[in-house]
């Protein structure tokens, strides 16, 4: 595996996961989170999620960056969870096929974080 970084990390492909691949490993979860560093991992039913909180000023901005999430994993096929409450949005990525994370959803997180830089810029 190469060396990830967070703006190589966002050019890259999501691959359609079909269940036959195994979750990414702690070595490699460890390589990816040191390119992601707002991110951490949260383990919920026993499955480790790659999850951040993301900071607005009112309700309103934290609406707007819910879906611009929502569009780009529409393009892709690879939703989050997000939490959406006055001025904060909590997003949870990992792969449900295989119970776990794959570069996917390193990538998404990496993705999200440009778009909330696009937000922050526009301010």
């Amino acid at each position: 595996m190469d060396s990830p970084n967070k703006d190589g990390l966002a050019s890259k492909t999501c691959i359609p996961c079909r269940g036959d691949e195994k979750p990414l490993t702690q070595e490699q979860i460890n390589e990816y989170l040191a390119t992601l560093p707002c991110w951490g991992i949260v383990e919920r039913e026993g499955i480790p999620r790659l999850e951040r909180q993301f900071r607005f000023p009112n309700f309103q901005q934290a609406l707007v960056f819910t879906n611009m999430v929502g569009e780009m994993s529409e393009e892709v096929d690879h939703h989050p969870a997000i939490l959406l409450t006055w001025g904060m949005a909590a997003v949870s990525w990992w792969t449900h096929v295989i119970n776990g994370l794959h570069e996917n959803d390193f990538i998404m997180a990496a993705r999200a974080d440009e778009k909330y830089q696009t937000l922050s810029e526009d301010e």
